[in-house]
Parts: C-alpha cells; structure tokens; sequence
C-alpha cells in the first residue's frame, strides 16, 4: 500500500495547467477509432484509464500513436474493428468500460470484459438493459463485471427514457447507435455532460439535439460515415476543481489555473463555489474544438455552508467529494441530497466520505442519498486521521488536499488510484507549496 499524508501548509501560490480532460479524451479515442481517416488530438489525458483504454483500441485493430501530450488515431470506420483478443482489461475506469461496451454493440464478434475489483464491484444493469433491448447479447452475472459481448452488424434503434442521470449510459448508446438502419432517440429527464454529442457532431453524425420543457431530446441516425477531425482538449474541469479547492481553504494562497474547460454541463460545481462566497474568477473565455476555455484563478476565501438538490448533485458528481471537504470549512451546515449515482462510482462516495469525515471527527449526518456536514470555519481541529480511500481516486484527492488545512495529518491509505484521472497530481501540488510526504 503506498499511503501518503498531507498537513498544514503555509500558502500555495502559482500558475498551472491540469491534464486534458479524461472525459472528452477517453470519448475522442473510441469515436476516432470509428471514424474514417486520421485523428490527432493535442492535449490528450494520458492518465491510467486513458491508457488502458488504448491498449485495448489496438488489440481491437486500431493504430495509435502516442507522442508527449498528443495522439494519432488511424480510424478503422464504423463496424471496422477487429480483435487479437477475447478478453480486454478496463483496469479501473467506468467510462471507458460503458462506452466500450456501446462501441463493441455493432461488431461482430465475442469479447469479455474484465477489470480490477472496484470496476468489478459496479452495476451495470442501467446500460446493459437498453443494449439488449437494441439486440446485443451479454452474459454477466448480477449485472457486474466480467461482462460478455456479442454484437452485430446492426442494431436495432431504440427509445431510451432515461430516468436515470448518466452521461456515460447515454455515450454509450449513442455509440452502439451509430450502425442502426434508422432514428435512435434518447430522453435525458436530468441532463448531463454532453461532450459525446458535440464530438459526434464535429466528426459528421447526424445527430439532433432539442430542449422540451426541461428535458434534452437527442435524435440520432445510424449509419452514416463518420469522418476525423483534429481535436484539442483543454484541462479537465474536475482536476482543476480539486487544485482550485486546496487555495480556498489554505491561507495566504492563490492559484492560476490555465486553459480550463468550462462546457456549462461541467461549472455548476464553480457556480456553487460562488455561492459559498469563494473567490474564485472565470475569464480570457475562448472556444476550442467546439468547447468553451478559459482561466480561472482561485484565492484564499471565508466560505459559507449550501445545500444542494438533486439536479444541482447530478451534475457535479465529481466534485461531491472535494465539496464535502470545502463545507468543513465553511460556517454554517452543508448538505447535499439525490446522490444515488455516487453509490456506484470508483466506491461507493457517500460512504466513504462519511467514514473519512467520520475519521477526522467531523460532524457528519446521513441523509437521503446524501450527507449532512457541520462546518466550523477555519477554526477546525482535526486529530490525525487515517483515511480508508477504497482505491477511489477522488476520495484520495478530496482528503489529500483537506489535510493542507489542517491542524493534523491526514493519511490516506493508496496514492496509486490517483494515477487513473491525474498522475502528476502529487508533483503539481508540491510545486506550488503543499506539504505531501510519504508515509514510512
């Protein structure tokens, strides 16, 4: 176990640029591996789960070259895949694994899904359910991985409400979508992060995209020939989440983060700290790749405690583990409610932020699919804490970066799960002052 703590650092200070957003470059690889012609993206995530995702592109015939922050993908078309192999390893990643799942719907051949324990621990019946429904056959056993896949060349359009928010559920039909000889129509009730769609649209799908009342319509027609197209991504707003978080709440600090995405499905996290009267400014916007850019520069603020709903949850799932940390030290309660999803994510969120706070001897209530903190400002007295992380990335960050506040150290018990979103997490954060070390 490579465990690490964090404690009182006087004042982080700097200028940075977090890594490309995950979520568009995991979205970009698959959909360029199923274009026709060449796909460079600049400014890729060559995170863990990014990773494991192209070696598992090439054992399915696709070519991929990685250079220092860019990649080359020789696209092999729609239904063009071909595999050396019958198993693909998804290491940790859920997003990658769901969208793969959606992508393999019109290939004609068996594969098996298979993952680490947290990804083997997840349910995946919300979308095994709807690509049955469009004719593929999956054997798994309660819903979990390991999965198996047969496709074929078409799928059959489907109607799919969606009760459910998941924008990694809605990718992936939307992906299986693409070879069906007709209209596939998806109903988002709750919407949510919509970088598939404006990826699908850049590379030429005959995609359609409505507001009715407060719901999203996406239309979609299959089999229609998607062409690359050059791609840039800037920084991942939910890695800028957590720097930005740690020069809240640590004194004397301020924090410059360049070239963030700011796609309206991913700042609601950033309007929230506004309401948590944090100093934090949006600005130099700009629009790359058909998403919108800009900087965002973070100061040490007094916060006050929010509550949030389940539709303000559902779009900042992400953030909900550094937002539990940040109403520590806010005056007042915090709370958030509707957060069934996080039960399924890299652990179950909710139970491992309540642990951890728990830990660290923070007032903590359960709630509703949701958590209740009381938080005494920057008054707070933390005894040591070790932190069970559950191998979940975000809860190793969220405790990481609560510790540089801190009277006392906070331990958390894996560092390596870091690596599946944000691999230079631990040498930026030091560069700009924090006081990390590992623990021996």
């Amino acid at each position: 176990m490579n465990q690490f703590y964090s404690k009182h650092s006087n004042s982080l200070n700097g200028v940075v640029e977090v890594p490309g957003d995950k979520s568009i470059s995991q979205r970009i690889l698959i959909l360029g591996s199923l274009a026709i012609g060449t796909t460079k993206i600049k400014g890729i995530s060559y995170s863990e789960d990014a990773n494991n995702l192209i070696k598992n592109l090439k054992l399915l015939g696709v070519k991929i070259i990685k250079q220092k922050t860019s990649a080359i993908v020789r696209g092999v078309g729609i239904g063009g895949l071909s595999p050396t192999t019958k198993k693909l390893y998804m290491g940790n990643s859920g997003t990658a694994t769901r969208l793969m799942l959606g992508a393999l719907c019109n290939q004609n051949f068996e594969v098996k899904f298979v993952g680490n324990k947290s990804l083997s621990n997840r349910n995946m019946y919300e979308l095994i359910k709807p690509l049955r429904q469009m004719g593929v056959k999956i054997n798994c056993k309660n819903n979990k991985l390991p999965i198996t896949i047969k496709g074929f060349n078409e799928t059959i359009p489907i109607i799919y409400d969606q009760k459910i928010p998941s924008a990694q559920i809605k990718s992936a039909i939307l992906i299986a979508s693409l070879n069906s000889p007709g209209l596939t129509t998806i109903i988002e009730n709750t919407p949510t992060r919509n970088h598939t769609e404006i990826l699908l649209r850049k590379i030429g799908a005959k995609i359609q995209i409505k507001k009715f009342k407060k719901k999203i319509i996406i239309k979609i027609t299959g089999q229609k020939e998607l062409k690359a197209k050059n791609i840039s991504i800037a920084g991942d707003p939910s890695a800028a989440s957590i720097i930005g978080s740690a020069a809240l709440i640590t004194p004397e600090s301020e924090i410059k983060i360049m070239k963030v995405n700011i796609n309206k499905t991913r700042t609601t996290f950033f309007n929230i700290l506004k309401k948590m009267n944090a100093k934090i400014k949006i600005f130099n916007k700009k629009e790359i790749s058909n998403e919108q850019v800009a900087d965002i520069t973070f100061k040490s603020s007094n916060l006050k405690g929010v509550h949030l709903g389940k539709k303000t949850v559902a779009n900042m799932i992400d953030e909900i583990p550094i937002f539990s940390i940040l109403a520590t030290f806010a005056e007042g309660n915090s709370s958030f409610i509707g957060g069934n999803e996080l039960k399924n994510k890299e652990s179950n969120r909710i139970k491992s932020l309540y642990e951890g706070l728990t830990a660290c001897k923070i007032k903590v209530k359960k709630k509703m699919d949701g958590l209740q903190i009381t938080g005494n400002g920057k008054d707070n007295i933390f005894v040591n804490a070790k932190i069970k992380t559950y191998y979940d990335h975000r809860i190793a960050m969220a405790f990481l970066v609560m510790g540089l506040a801190s009277k006392k150290k906070i331990i958390v018990d894996n560092i390596n799960c870091i690596k599946t979103s944000f691999p230079n997490f631990l040498t930026l954060m030091k560069d700009i002052g924090a006081n990390f070390s590992k623990k021996n």
